[in-house]
C-alpha cells in the first residue's frame, strides 16, 4: 500500500496544532493549508511568524522552499499531457504537486492510458489535499492534548514515509545513487555549513547521479 494519506494527515495534525499555538484562528489555519498545502512551506511560514519576520520575508522564504516543486512539475507534466484533455485541468493540477503524490504518479503512469493520467493525478491530488485540510482541523482542535514530543513525532512521519518511498523507487542507477549519496553527503555537509547542508548535499548527490546515469546510458 503506497497511499500517503496517513503520513500526510499526521504531519498536518502537527501543523494545525502549531498554527493554533501561534495564535491563528481555525479559519486562518484551514486557509493556510488550502493555499500552501506543501508541508515545508507551512513550517517555514509558521517559524517565520514565530520569530517576527515581515510578510515580505515570509513570502520569499515560502517561495524559495516551494521552488523545489518546479522541477518535479516540469518532469511530471509531459507524462500527463494529452490533446483530448482541456488545458484548465493542467493549470489546476499543478497545485497538487507534492513529493509523495509525485512518486506515486511517476511509479504508476505507465499502467494508465495517457488520456486518463491527468484525471488520475487530480484524483490523487484532491484526496491528499483534503486529508491535509482535515488533518489541520484535527490538529487545531486537539492541540491542547498534544505536547511538544508528540508534535515532533507526528511531524517526522511524512519524511520517514517519503524516505521509504524513495528506497522502494530505487529501480534505476540515477535514483539509487541520488538516495545513497544524499544520505551520505547531507550529514557531511552539516559539519561544514549546517544551514545549507541539506541543499548542498541534495544538489551534489543529484548532480552526480544524473551524470553517472547519462554516462551509463551511453
Amino acid at each position: 500500500m503506497d497511499s500517503p494519506a496517513i503520513a500526510l494527515g499526521c504531519c498536518f495534525i502537527a501543523i494545525g496544532s502549531l498554527l493554533k499555538n501561534l495564535g491563528f484562528s481555525i479559519q486562518e489555519s484551514i486557509f493556510s493549508t488550502l493555499l500552501t498545502y506543501a508541508l515545508p512551506g507551512s513550517l517555514v511560514m509558521a517559524e517565520s511568524l514565530l520569530v517576527g519576520a515581515s510578510l515580505v520575508n515570509i513570502f520569499l522564504a515560502v517561495w524559495l522552499v516551494n521552488a523545489r516543486l518546479y522541477p518535479m512539475t516540469v518532469s511530471l507534466m509531459p507524462l500527463l499531457m494529452h490533446e483530448s484533455q482541456p488545458r484548465w485541468k493542467y493549470y489546476l493540477s499543478c497545485h497538487f504537486i507534492a513529493v509523495s503524490a509525485w512518486l506515486i504518479m511517476k511509479s504508476n503512469h505507465e499502467k494508465i492510458k495517457k488520456e486518463n493520467r491527468i484525471d488520475f493525478w487530480i484524483g490523487i491530488g484532491t484526496a491528499t489535499w483534503s486529508v491535509a485540510i482535515i488533518g489541520t482541523i484535527i490538529g487545531f482542535i486537539s492541540s491542547d492534548y498534544l505536547n511538544k514530543d508528540m508534535m515532533i513525532g507526528l511531524a517526522i512521519v511524512n519524511p520517514v514515509y517519503f524516505m521509504c518511498m524513495m528506497v522502494g523507487a530505487m529501480k534505476t542507477i540515477q535514483v539509487t545513487l541520488s538516495v545513497i549519496l544524499g544520505a551520505i553527503l547531507g550529514p557531511l555537509f552539516f559539519f561544514i555549513t549546517p544551514e545549507w547542508s541539506i541543499l548542498f548535499g541534495g544538489f551534489t548527490a543529484g548532480t552526480i547521479a544524473f551524470f553517472v546515469g547519462e554516462l551509463n546510458d551511453k
